[in-house]
């Protein structure tokens, strides 16, 4: 079975459907689990693991992929009682459709290479137009989110590692783990370096 574009396609099969994007297929992979969400547990589920490697999504922006996953009928919804005086929240479960959809997308997805927009790294080749000491609060700034995002994802795999479910999810924060942990090397060495080229120039 062939693949459409390397955007997120539907399968062959499928092909008088219009291409779903990430997003979609990242909010369709939250409901794979079987669990039954609210726009609330996504947002969170998101913001847990998804937004290390791939998205930071918006309620807005979720709440829009659910209604085009509803409309290929992807995702069913219903509406759940909750607490006296409180308003119903809307739950969200994937179709048969959805799983099928997702699991052929997963296995069957071109791979894309990675888009790199690193606007530290954009500034560092601007480095001409702005003093070294700049460039050096720039450097230590992003090295310190660097930071913050490695003991996040260090943090979120280890919890992921009490459920058995979340076995890959827990893989995937992994390699955030790594991933991060790079990044601060990389704003060190790159610190490094400015300060060789000053002491060249001085």
């Amino acid at each position: 079975m062939t693949q459409n574009s390397a955007s997120g396609g539907a399968p062959a099969k499928d092909a008088a459907r219009p291409p779903l994007p990430a997003t979609s297929w990242a909010v369709l992979g939250l409901l794979s689990f079987g669990e039954e969400l609210s726009g609330y547990d996504l947002k969170k589920w998101a913001d847990w693991s998804l937004r290390f490697f791939c998205w930071s999504p918006s309620f807005s922006q979720i709440y829009g992929e659910l209604k085009r996953l509803d409309k290929e009928g992807y995702v069913t919804s219903r509406t759940v009682a909750q607490e006296t005086g409180r308003r119903g929240k809307r739950v969200y479960r994937i179709t048969d459709e959805g799983m099928d959809a997702v699991r052929t997308w997963a296995r069957q997805s071109p791979v894309e290479p990675p888009v790199l927009k690193h606007g530290v790294v954009l500034r560092l080749w601007l480095g001409h137009l702005t003093r070294p000491e700049q460039m050096r609060e720039v450097l230590g700034r992003h090295r310190e989110y660097a930071e913050t995002m490695r003991r996040q994802a260090e943090a979120d795999a280890e919890g992921a590692g009490t459920e058995e479910a979340w076995a890959y999810p827990q893989l995937a924060l992994k390699w955030a783990e790594r991933y991060y942990a790079a990044e601060r090397d990389l704003a060190d060495a790159m610190l490094s370096d400015v300060e060789e080229l000053e002491r060249r120039r001085s």
